[in-house]
């Protein structure tokens, strides 16, 4: 089977399995313990901290660990409102957002906070002109909070831009990361945020894993309550293998990212003008875009009989299906697509473990079962 679902879920990497049962067998002591077993679990604590720092280009201590992306999303949003005061509150997002972020806000929204949506232009890239409008309006406690890589599209967002007039009229700037750190040089400081998103699964460690980076001076109060762990922000003994695992991850990003990126946009290239010859179009194919993604349509095929037509590939579509109705992707909808088109949508996204065969396979099965359902 050809996997083509990376941005839903990585595979675990050797060196990060490795990193996992070595801290499982010797890292299972409580890492808050004084004695020789707690010291070890620390040090594997330690040691990841240090390398998703590096790869951020954070400091260690700025590193709060969490259970997952959408949990650190959360902690971000409703940890920095607490102290805001909700009711006071401008909450900024996007509507191109992952519900990580989009239902924290909505909880915000029914607390009293003002709520904004940014929108998107036709390459699915926040409109920058509309959003600096709504960020220069901003009066009195704001928090703004953008997606770095929409994972649908892969479409690459302005946050340093927005980021910097957020700053300016003294907002909190979080950015959701989850599907960029790994796949693309993420830093914070280049960013300009005071607040962003990691998820484990996402570069290719285990799922129940992931942090919050959250800048020294930041004003956040913890969502759950109990010992001081990471700093008071996230109680619990830490999953000390797990983060670990997650520690290892950025490690091998950092050790080859330009390499990997480049042979993953080669990758990607190959498959659109593949897939393009025979008619597929590419969705935010005008806009900057993670290396790996490639979101699409060969007009007049549904995206779900697509895939089901070719079981060979593990990917995705961006529509949601309840009780057997098929609703359109809100992204690409808010993109200005029209639904018919939308449900057309299939997500093919590139991973560490891709090779060109594998492109080279997907592509004519996909090009083969197109043509048998546009007949």
């Amino acid at each position: 089977m050809l996997y083509f679902d990376n941005n839903a879920s990585t595979p675990v990497l050797p060196r990060v399995r490795e990193t996992l049962l070595r801290a499982l067998d010797e890292g299972f002591g409580n890492p808050s313990a004084p004695h020789a077993y707690g010291r070890r679990a620390r040090a594997f604590v330690d040691r990841a901290r240090e390398q998703v720092a590096a790869l951020l280009g954070a400091a260690p201590d700025e590193i709060v660990f969490t259970g997952g992306g959408t949990e650190a999303s959360n902690l971000a949003l409703r940890g920095t409102a607490l102290l805001a005061g909700v009711p006071w509150l401008t909450l900024i997002t996007s509507d191109l957002e992952h519900p990580a972020t989009q239902q924290p806000a909505k909880v915000l929204e029914r607390q009293g906070a003002r709520w904004i949506r940014l929108r998107s232009d036709a390459s699915g890239r926040i409109d920058t002109a509309a959003a600096l409008r709504a960020i220069e309006a901003i009066d009195g406690p704001a928090i703004v909070s953008l997606i770095l890589a929409q994972n649908e599209t892969g479409v690459l967002q302005p946050v340093a831009e927005l980021a910097a007039a957020a700053k300016a009229r003294g907002a909190v700037v979080h950015a959701d990361a989850a599907q960029a750190v790994g796949k693309i040089a993420v830093s914070v400081d280049e960013l300009g945020v005071d607040l962003l998103s990691v998820a484990g699964h996402k570069l290719y460690a285990p799922k129940g894993v992931g942090a919050l980076y959250v800048r020294r001076g930041t004003r956040i109060a913890p969502l759950v309550v109990g010992a001081m762990h990471e700093g008071g922000l996230r109680p619990g003994t830490e999953n000390a293998a797990g983060i670990a695992a997650l520690g290892e991850a950025c490690a091998v990003a950092a050790a080859d990212l330009p390499v990997e990126s480049a042979r993953q946009a080669a990758l990607r290239d190959r498959l659109e003008a593949s897939l393009g010859a025979a008619g597929f179009v590419v969705h935010g194919a005008g806009a900057p875009r993670l290396p790996n993604t490639t979101n699409g349509r060969f007009p007049g095929v549904n995206g779900s009989a697509l895939l089901a037509a070719v079981p060979e590939i593990a990917a995705t579509t961006g529509s949601a299906c309840h009780e057997g109705e098929e609703a359109p992707s809100a992204v690409l909808t808010a993109m200005g697509l029209p639904a018919e088109d939308a449900l057309g949508a299939i997500r093919l996204s590139i991973g560490r473990t891709t090779a060109e065969a594998d492109v080279d396979r997907a592509s004519a099965l996909l090009v083969e079962a197109a043509a048998r359902l546009a007949r």
